[in-house]
């Protein structure tokens, strides 16, 4: 049998017998994250007679950022998840003002169901417990989108592997034709599908849903949903998806983004995104926080008023590399290149132009997901949203800006540390932890789960929303490890089991 790991910030250790008392007593001092005496549910037994149920509505699952293996159409290299650097691909996009034509030859292959550290290290679960869960509890058969088996429509899953770095419009719009394609050979023009997405996937399955594949509106038009992707999604399960964003991102942007979410961004285990990767990939724009969930705290701890979406504004406090001096030096001097080995063509005005496309494409995408609210409280939605996430962990909510007179800089922080306000009085890292840090899985806070502070009427019978959440369930687990989690897996194939096919 092989060695797994999860990916998680802390590991469960094995100790001889010898030194199991020791254990004991050192165990009690130390909470370990993920260990310990916690109870799961024994999914064998719970769902051991609806393994025989039949007709059950099909499944796509849809992975979050990161959650799909990249690899280059041509040489067949992986590029991601890969313990080390390729020699011949970055995971950067070109970076010209004309969004949609920034475009490399990795291509989305297939879901990361494991990964690797190192070579020698053991392998790490991402979404193979989740796939396992739905093939050996739920009683669900693996599906193929070119060559679907003659009964996938019903007690079949899918998979959907998409570029995360791409505009999750485009994603969306993908995921929309890919299931049209699949119904027609289904011969089934009337089926719907639940979605089962972690993360940014729940972002991608709501914009299809509501938009099909369209585009944003250009301009200052205001978005106006038709729900074409009702007629091909019924429900969908999101675990830990940011609905009014993930400081997280913000943080990426500025210093790049390590897979080891307990280690932070201190650890470089696994080719990771560097800061200058981030800031090319579209995407991690549109997982920012809601204009209206944005918030900033000066060094008295007191929220501040930041026109986030402004380029401006990320110019004066040289937020993201696009803004730090040396980057922009050797940008212009062509040692930044793409993944051919030549320096990039596009000008720094280009390079500005593209930053500028980004944060505004990435407000109107907010703009889009909150269209749903404007028809009112009483208007049913023709697709309901399941939310399964975590509420234990410490999470980023309010980065903290310093102004450093002596260097005649700002500083911004996205880890708690001891600070001075204003008067000079030391604030102490547990006070800066309790302002900046919110309850969330360690990278999406509860709120944003819910969508608790988007202004418009309440949807939820459960929850204080416009989101129209039917049901929600929460857990103590790390980001990426909700879909992994038993108690919520218990909760969500329940809901799915007991529903006959449409």
């Amino acid at each position: 049998m092989r060695n797994h790991k999860t990916l998680s910030g802390g590991s469960c250790l094995r100790v001889p017998p010898s030194a199991f008392i020791v254990f004991l007593i050192i165990a009690q001092a130390i909470i370990m994250p993920g260990c310990g005496a916690r109870r799961t549910p024994d999914l064998e037994r719970i769902f051991a007679p609806a393994r025989a149920r039949k007709d059950k509505t099909p499944v796509i699952v849809i992975p979050g950022i990161l959650g799909s293996q990249l690899m280059n159409r041509r040489t067949r290299e992986v590029v991601w998840p890969s313990a080390f650097r390729s020699s011949t691909d970055g995971l950067s996009l070109p970076t010209l003002p004309d969004l949609a034509s920034n475009r490399d030859e990795l291509v989305a292959e297939r879901i990361v169901e494991t990964a690797k550290l190192a070579r020698l290290a053991p392998d790490i679960y991402v979404y193979y417990e989740l796939l396992n869960a739905l093939r050996r509890f739920g009683n669900y058969r693996d599906g193929d989108w070119d060559n679907p088996p003659p009964e996938g429509d019903r007690d079949t899953f899918y998979v959907f592997p998409y570029d995360w770095r791409r505009d999750n419009v485009e994603s969306a719009q993908l995921l929309f034709r890919r299931v049209e394609e699949l119904k027609r050979k289904l011969g089934r023009p009337d089926l719907r599908f639940n979605i089962v997405a972690h993360s940014m996937g729940g972002l991608v399955s709501r914009y299809a849903a509501m938009y099909g594949d369209a585009d944003l509106p250009g301009g200052e038009a205001a978005p106006q949903p038709t729900w074409a992707g009702a007629r091909h999604i019924k429900k969908i399960f999101m675990f830990g998806t940011p609905n009014e964003g993930t400081m997280e991102a913000f943080a990426t942007l500025l210093e790049g983004y390590s897979i080891n979410e307990g280690l932070r961004r201190r650890v470089r285990l696994l080719n990771k995104l560097s800061r200058e990767d981030a800031v090319t990939i579209p995407s991690i724009y549109q997982l920012l926080p809601h204009p209206e969930a944005v918030r900033f705290l000066d060094q008295n701890l007191v929220p501040v008023e930041v026109d986030f979406y402004d380029p401006e504004v990320w110019r004066k406090y040289k937020w993201s590399p696009i803004n730090d001096d040396e980057f922009r030096a050797r940008y212009e001097r062509g040692r930044v290149r793409d993944e051919e080995g030549a320096p990039h063509h596009a000008t720094l005005a280009d390079l500005d132009a593209y930053f500028a496309a980004a944060l505004a494409r990435a407000r109107r995408f907010h703009a889009a997901l909150d269209a749903h609210a404007d028809a009112g409280a009483t208007s049913p939605s023709p697709v309901a949203l399941y939310v399964f996430g975590g509420d234990c962990e410490e999470t980023l909510n309010a980065p903290v800006i310093l102004r450093d007179e002596r260097r005649g800089r700002w500083r911004t922080l996205t880890e708690p540390r001891d600070i001075r306000d204003a008067a000079g009085r030391k604030i102490k890292r547990r006070d800066v932890i309790r302002a900046m840090y919110e309850p969330g899985d360690g990278r999406v806070t509860r709120r944003s789960l819910l969508g608790e502070r988007l202004d418009a009427p309440r949807r939820s019978q459960f929850f204080d929303t416009p989101l129209p959440i039917a049901y929600g369930v929460f857990a103590c687990d790390l980001h990426s490890e909700l879909q992994n989690n038993k108690t919520l897996q218990d909760n969500a194939l329940t809901l799915l089991i007991n529903e006959v096919l449409n």
